[in-house]
C-alpha cells in the first residue's frame, strides 16, 4: 500500500502539470477546444487509475506471499529437532523457563496422551528478519495451537500461556527427547496475550503452565448402575398421567425412547380400585397380587401392563425399536431448564430431549395431627398408594375402631369400603367431616342427606359438623377432641382430607405455580416452558369454558397425559376436553361428574325410578372396564341424540333417588353435571357444557339422557 501511494503522489503532479501545459499551448495557438482537451485529460487520469490499480495489486500479492512464507518458517522452526548441548549453551537465558511444546497439527488426534515431564533448558531460535520490521521474532509455542503470528505496523500479538518459573515441559511426542519423569497431574495452560514491544531486541516469554492440582473424582452417571445418561423423552412421575403419555408417544413416534422415572418402587399402576373394587373382592391376597374383579365379574389387574411390557432402563438406548423404560424407587431432586438435565436423589444425572413434569400430588394432612407428635402420626394414614392399601388392610383386622376424616370422595369410598367389613371383623368405623352431609360440597343438600344414609347402612358411625380442635395418644387411644366439645376415642386415623399438588421442582426448574389452585401454571398445549409439559394433578390449566382450573381424577390425568404426549411429538394440540370423574359407594350406587360442581351453585335435579340396569354393576357389565372413562368415545356426543317416550313416566322427586341428572348453573349456564346412576352418556353431558347456552326448561335436557326408559 505504501507503494502504491508512493507511485500515486509521483504520477498525478505529473498528469496535472502536462494537462495544464497543453491548455496552455493549445490557446496560445488559437487552436483551443476545450471538450477536446477534457477528454484527453480524462484519458490521462484513466490511464494513472490503472496503473496505480496494477500496482496496488502487485504490492498486494507480494504481501501475502511475505505473509505465507512468514507462517511457513513459523511452523518450521516450531517442528525444528531440539540442538545439542553445544547451540543450548550459545543463550544463556536469565532463568530456567521451560518451553511447552506440541506436535505438528497434520498428525491425528490422541484421544489418551501419556504426560511426560522432561527438563531441559530453552532454546531460543535465529531470529527471522522481515523486511517491513526490522526487529528478531521471538519462538514461543502454545500448548494445542499453532501460531500464526499476524505482523502489525508497531506490535506483534502472540498467543501464549501464562509464564511460571521452574515449571517442568509437558511433551505429547512419541519419543521423548529426555529423560522421563512420571507425573500424575496434567498442566491447565491458562492462554493470555503478549505483546512485544518495538523498543525490546530481544522478548524472552516461555510458554509454561503450572501443574494444576489433583482434581477429586467425579462420579459420572455410568457409576450408577441402570440409570441410562440420557432419554429423549423423560417422564417425571410413574402415575397414569405419565402411562397415558408413553403410550401416546409410541403411538405417533414409534421407534421413541420413553424413560419414566418414579418414587414408588412399582410399575405404573392405576389408582382408582386402590379405594374401590380391591376392598370388595373375595380373595383374601387380593392386596398382595393387586388382582381383583370387577362388578361385572371380570378379573384383572392394578397395573397398566405387565413387567414384560417394558424395556430395562440400561438397555434402552440399545433396543433398536426403541421403548418404554421405567426407573423405579428413583426421585428427580433437581431440575436445569438450561441444561436439559436432571438429577436424581441418588446423585445420578439424566438429561433429555423433552420432558413432561407429571408428579401427581401428596395427601394433605391436619394440622392437628402433625403437631400431635409420633405417637398420633405413627397411627395416621395418609391413603394414596399400594403401600397405603396393604397397611390400612392389615390395620383393619388388628384394630377395633378406625376413624376417618373427610367426607368427600376418598373419605366416602373408604368408609363404605370398611364399614362394610366391620360385621366380620367386629371393627368400629366412624367417619366424620365437618359439612353437614357426605359429599356435601359436590352433592346438593337433599341428595348429600340421601348419601348419608346409605353410608350409615353399611355400618358406618357419622359424625357430622366435626371441626377437630385437638388429637392426642392417651392409655392407649387416640383422643380426638372437636371444637365443639365433643370426644371420640379411637384405634387408628385415616386422613382424607384433599391433595396437595407436588410442585418441589418448580424452584430449581424456575416454573410457574398458581396462587389460586396450585400446582405449574401451563398453557393451553400444556407447556410450561418449550421442551417442557405439565399433566395430571400437578397440572393448572386453562379450560376455554370454564376459566383455569386444576383436576384431580383418573380420566383428567389420562387425556391430559395422552394430549402432553401428542404435544411432545409436535401435534401442538390445544386441551379443550372436559374431563370426567366418577365415584362409587358399593357396587349398587355410583354417579359420573363432569364440570364444576359445586354445592354453592344453583342446582336443578331431575329424577326417575331405576332398573336393576342402574347400577355400577350392570355399567362395567356393559362397558367392559371397571375403569369406565377409558370406554369413552368423544365421536358419541355429536352423533347421540335424545329418544324421547310418548308418554314418559313422571318425574319422581321422592326420598329413593333411583337415578336422575343434576345440573349446576352459573348464570342460568350449566357449567357442571352430575350423573347419578346413569352411565354411558358422558359425552351427551360434554356436548352440552360445551355449548354453553342457555336452556329455559331442563326438564327437556334431561330427556336427552333417557333417564325414563325402563
Amino acid at each position: 500500500m505504501f507503494k502504491c501511494k508512493t507511485v500515486w503522489n509521483k504520477l498525478a503532479p505529473l498528469v496535472r502539470a502536462s494537462s495544464t501545459l497543453c491548455l496552455q499551448n493549445a490557446r496560445k495557438s488559437g487552436n483551443f477546444c476545450r471538450p477536446a482537451m477534457m477528454m484527453i485529460f480524462r484519458f490521462a487520469k484513466f490511464c494513472v487509475i490503472v496503473v496505480y490499480l496494477f500496482v496496488c495489486l502487485k504490492a498486494y500479492h507480494t504481501v501475502s506471499g511475505d505473509k505465507e512464507r512468514y507462517n511457513e518458517r513459523m511452523i518450521d522452526i516450531a517442528n525444528r529437532p531440539k540442538q545439542g548441548p553445544q547451540a543450548a549453551e550459545t543463550v544463556k537465558p536469565a532463568a530456567e523457563e521451560p518451553t511447552l511444546t506440541e506436535p505438528p497439527v497434520e498428525e491425528p488426534p490422541v484421544t489418551e496422551a501419556v504426560v511426560e515431564f522432561t527438563e531441559t533448558e530453552p532454546v531460543v531460535e535465529e531470529p527471522i528478519v522481515e523486511a517491513s520490521i526490522p526487529k528478531p521474532i521471538v519462538e514461543t509455542l502454545v500448548t494445542e495451537l499453532v501460531v500464526e503470528a499476524s505482523v502489525p505496523e508497531s506490535i506483534i500479538e502472540i498467543s501464549v500461556t501464562e509464564p511460571v518459573a521452574e515449571a517442568p515441559v509437558v511433551t505429547q511426542s512419541e519419543e521423548p527427547l529426555a529423560p522421563v519423569v512420571e507425573s500424575e497431574t496434567e498442566p491447565t495452560p491458562v492462554i493470555i496475550a503478549a505483546h512485544v514491544p518495538e523498543a525490546s531486541p530481544v522478548s524472552e516469554s516461555a510458554a509454561v503452565s503450572e501443574p494444576a492440582p489433583a482434581a477429586e473424582p467425579v462420579e459420572s452417571t455410568a457409576a450408577h448402575s441402570g440409570v441410562p445418561e440420557h432419554a429423549h423423552y423423560l417422564l417425571i412421575g410413574g402415575g397414569t398421567a405419565s402411562f397415558a403419555a408413553a403410550r401416546s408417544i409410541r403411538a405417533r413416534d414409534p421407534g421413541a425412547r420413553v424413560l419414566i422415572v418414579t418414587e414408588e418402587s412399582e410399575l405404573p399402576y392405576m389408582r382408582p380400585p386402590l379405594s374401590k373394587e380391591l376392598w370388595f373382592s373375595d380373595d383374601p391376597k387380593a392386596t398382595e397380587t393387586l388382582h381383583f374383579k370387577q362388578w361385572n365379574g371380570k378379573e384383572r389387574s392394578i397395573y397398566f401392563q405387565p413387567p414384560s411390557f417394558y424395556v430395562s432402563p440400561a438397555d434402552l438406548a440399545k433396543v433398536e425399536n426403541g421403548g418404554v423404560a421405567v426407573l423405579t424407587g428413583r426421585k428427580v431432586v433437581h431440575m436445569d431448564v438450561r441444561g436439559n438435565k436432571v438429577k436424581l436423589s441418588d446423585g445420578a444425572e439424566i438429561s433429555y430431549e423433552k420432558c413432561l413434569i407429571a408428579t401427581g400430588g401428596v395427601p394433605r394432612n391436619l394440622q392437628v395431627i402433625d403437631r400431635a407428635g409420633e405417637e398420633v402420626t405413627k397411627r395416621t394414614t395418609l391413603f394414596r398408594k399400594i403401600e397405603d392399601l396393604r397397611s390400612l388392610e392389615t390395620i383393619s383386622r388388628e384394630v377395633k375402631s378406625i376413624t376417618i376424616i373427610g367426607g368427600g370422595f376418598l373419605g366416602s369410598e373408604l368408609a363404605c369400603a370398611l364399614g362394610r367389613r366391620s360385621t366380620d371383623l367386629g371393627l368400629e368405623v366412624i367417619q366424620m367431616f365437618p359439612e353437614k352431609g357426605n359429599m356435601g360440597k359436590v352433592l346438593p343438600e337433599y341428595l348429600s342427606n340421601w348419601t348419608t344414609e346409605k353410608v350409615r347402612k353399611e355400618g358406618v358411625n357419622i359424625i357430622m359438623d366435626a371441626v377437630v380442635k385437638n388429637v392426642s395418644y392417651k392409655n392407649d387411644k387416640l383422643e380426638i377432641k372437636l371444637k365443639d366439645g365433643r370426644l371420640i376415642k379411637t384405634d387408628h386415623i385415616v386422613a382424607a382430607v384433599g391433595l396437595e399438588p407436588s410442585v418441589e421442582l418448580a424452584k430449581s426448574a424456575g416454573l410457574e405455580v398458581d396462587s389460586d389452585f396450585g400446582g405449574y401454571r401451563v398453557n393451553a398445549e400444556l407447556q410450561a416452558r418449550a421442551n417442557i409439559w405439565v399433566a395430571g394433578d400437578a397440572a393448572c390449566f386453562y379450560d376455554i369454558k370454564l376459566g383455569r382450573r386444576r383436576v384431580e381424577h383418573h380420566d383428567h390425568a389420562v387425556v391430559s397425559g395422552r394430549l402432553a404426549g401428542e404435544n411432545m411429538t409436535g401435534a401442538s394440540k390445544p386441551y379443550w376436553h372436559q374431563s370426567m370423574f366418577w365415584s362409587d359407594l358399593g357396587p349398587d350406587v355410583g354417579y359420573e361428574a363432569i364440570g364444576i360442581v359445586d354445592s354453592s351453585l344453583p342446582t336443578v335435579g331431575v329424577f326417575a325410578k331405576a332398573t336393576a340396569k342402574d347400577t355400577p354393576k350392570a355399567a362395567t357389565e356393559q362397558s367392559g372396564t371397571g375403569i369406565r372413562s377409558e370406554s369413552e368415545t368423544e365421536a358419541v356426543a355429536g352423533t347421540l341424540k335424545a329418544e324421547i317416550m310418548a308418554h314418559p313416566p313422571p318425574i319422581q322427586q321422592e326420598e329413593d333417588y333411583g337415578k336422575g341428572v343434576i345440573f349446576y348453573l352459573r348464570d342460568n349456564v350449566v357449567v357442571g353435571i352430575v350423573l347419578w346412576n346413569v352411565f354411558n352418556r358422558m359425552p351427551i353431558a360434554r356436548k352440552i357444557i360445551k355449548d354453553g347456552e342457555q336452556h329455559a326448561d331442563l326438564n327437556e335436557v334431561a330427556k336427552l339422557f333417557n333417564i325414563h326408559e325402563d
